[in-house]
C-alpha cells in the first residue's frame, strides 16, 4: 500500500485554518521572547529518525505474541510500510536494518525501492545474539566475548558480512550489541571476556570501510543477569576508543538501571565527541522498549537539552547523531505506536530548541537554582505541537498522522493485502 499525497491534502484541509491560527497564535508569542519559530519548524522538517525494521510487526515476550495483521512478511514490505509512516510524518526518511532478519536478496533492488519511498539506510545491525539456521559454533555462552576462538572469528565474520550488505545498500555505519555475559559467579573470566570483546571489535574494525563508523551498544543486564561484558556507557567508551577514531558510543535509553541519569551520560559522551547515536524508546522497570514519552517524557526532554546544547558547542567535534527508535509493540498497531514515537521525539526536540540556554548559563552562574528549573520547564510546558504539525504540513505530511491513519483505514488495507496471520521478522 501506498499513499497518495491528495489523500493526505484532502484531510489536511479539515484543519487548515485551526492550524493557520494556532501555529499564528505560538510563533507570536515566541517572537516576543525573541525566538525564531521558522527557524525551528525548519530543523524540525529537516530531522529525521531511522526505524528499526524489526520493529513494523507485533513484539512480544517469553509468554506471548499477539499479531495485528498485515504485518510485513519480507524486507520489501516493511519498507512499503516505512514508506507510509514517512508519508504520513515526514520524519521516518530512514530505515536500520537487522541482520540476518532482514538480509536482501537483491540489494539493488532493495535501494530502488527505498528511494522511491524517499528512504535512506541508516545503520545496520548484526545478530550474535541467536543462533541461526545453519550455524557452525553456538552464541549459548558467548560470541565476540566467548572464550573459544572458533566462536569469536564466526562472530567476526558474521559482522564483516552485515558491512558488505551495509555498502550494497549506501549504509554508513555498523552497530554492535552484544548479550555476551555471565548468568552466575565462576562462569566466566571478566578480565579475559572484555579483552577476548576489545580484540573482536579491532578485528571488525578494520574491516569498516573509510567514511563508516562502528557504534558500541551497552547494556547492564538481560539476558544474562549476573554480568554484562559491555554493560556501561563507560566500558562502551573505553572499548571505542580501543578500536579508533571511528568507533563511538550508542545510547539506547532503555539499556540505563532505574533512575540513572542519562543526560549526564550524553552531555560526558558529547563532551568526549563519542557519541554515535541514539535508540529511542522509554521504560518504567527496565528495558520495556514502550512508546517513546510514554513514560518519561520530561527526561526525554533533558536529554535532547543536552544534546542541542552539545550540537551547538561541539569543541570535540563530535560528528551528527544516528537517530533510531527501537521498541517493541506487543499490545499496539506497530505503525501507530511507531507514530506516536516520532512525535515524542519531536516534541522533546522542539521543547528544547526552546531553552534560553544564555539566560540558563546566567542562572547556573549565580547559583540562581530556582529561575534554571523556571527556565527549563518554561520550555518544556510549552505547547510546540503547532510547530511540528507545520513543519509536517510543508513538507506535505499530515496534520495528525494518527488520525489520518485511520480516517485512510491503513491497517484494514494491509490485513486485506497480507492476510490477518501474518508474523513480522524480529523479536
Amino acid at each position: 500500500m501506498k499513499l497518495e499525497l491528495n489523500q493526505i491534502q484532502d484531510l489536511n484541509k479539515q484543519k487548515a485554518a485551526e492550524q493557520a491560527e494556532h501555529f499564528g497564535f505560538l510563533k507570536l508569542a515566541l517572537d516576543k521572547k525573541g525566538i525564531d519559530a521558522e527557524a525551528i519548524v525548519q530543523k524540525l522538517a529537516d530531522f529525521q529518525v531511522a526505524i528499526p525494521s524489526w520493529a513494523l510487526g507485533s513484539g512480544g515476550t517469553r509468554f506471548g505474541r499477539f499479531s495485528t495483521g498485515g504485518q510485513p512478511v519480507n524486507l520489501e514490505q516493511k519498507i512499503e510500510d516505512i514508506g507510509l509512516l514517512h508519508a504520513l510524518t515526514q520524519t521516518a526518511g530512514a530505515v536500520s536494518l537487522h541482520i540476518p532478519w532482514d538480509i536482501p536478496t537483491d540489494p539493488a533492488a532493495t535501494k530502488q525501492l527505498a528511494d522511491s519511498h524517499g528512504i535512506v539506510f541508516d545503520a545496520v545491525n548484526s545478530n550474535t545474539f541467536q543462533d541461526q539456521e545453519g550455524q557452525v559454533e553456538t552464541y549459548k555462552y558467548g560470541s565476540l566475548a566467548d572464550r573459544q576462538t572458533a566462536v569469536r572469528e564466526q562472530a567476526v565474520a558474521h559482522n564483516t558480512e552485515v558491512i558488505r550488505y551495509g555498502k550494497l545498500l549506501g549504509s554508513k555505519s555498523l552497530t554492535v550489541w552484544l548479550a555476551d555475559g555471565a548468568s552466575f559467579p565462576g562462569q566466566n573470566n571478566f578480565r579475559k571476556s572484555l579483552q577476548n570483546t576489545q580484540r573482536s571489535l579491532q578485528e571488525i574494525y578494520a574491516e569498516l570501510p573509510a567514511d563508516w563508523r562502528m557504534f558500541i551498544e551497552y547494556k547492564p543486564y538481560e539476558p544474562s543477569f549476573y554480568s554484562t561484558v559491555i554493560q556501561d556507557w563507560g566500558t562502551s567508551l573505553m572499548l571505542a576508543e580501543g578500536c579508533g577514531e571511528k568507533a563511538f558510543c550508542l545510547v539506547d535509553l532503555g539499556h540505563h538501571l532505574p533512575n540513572t541519569n542519562i543526560e549526564q551520560i550524553v552531555a560526558t559522551l558529547m563532551m568526549k565527541g563519542k557519541l554515535g547515536g541514539f535508540h529511542f524508546n522509554d521504560s518504567k522497570y527496565g528495558d520495556d522498549d514502550l512508546t517513546v514519552g510514554s513514560i518519561k517524557p520530561y527526561q526525554l526532554f533533558l536529554i535532547f537539552n543536552e544534546l542541542v546544547y552539545g550540537m551547538n558547542h561541539n569543541e570535540a567535534n563530535n560528528p551528527p547523531l544516528a537517530w533510531m527508535i527501537d521498541a517493541s509493540h506487543n499490545i499496539k498497531d506497530p505503525l501507530e505506536d511507531l507514530i506516536q514515537s516520532l512525535e515524542a521525539i519531536q516534541l522533546a526536540y522542539a521543547q528544547a530548541l526552546l531553552v534560553d540556554t544564555p539566560a540558563l548559563e546566567a542562572a547556573q552562574a549565580d547559583n540562581d537554582v530556582v529561575l534554571g528549573q523556571e527556565l527549563l520547564q518554561d520550555a518544556y510546558r510549552t505547547d510546540v505541537r503547532p510547530l511540528i504539525r507545520e513543519a509536517r504540513l510543508r513538507r506535505n505530511g499530515a496534520l495528525n498522522p494518527i488520525t489520518t491513519y485511520r480516517s485512510l483505514q491503513v491497517r484494514d488495507h494491509l490485513i486485506k493485502e497480507r492476510g490477518l496471520k501474518t508474523v513480522a521478522t524480529g523479536l
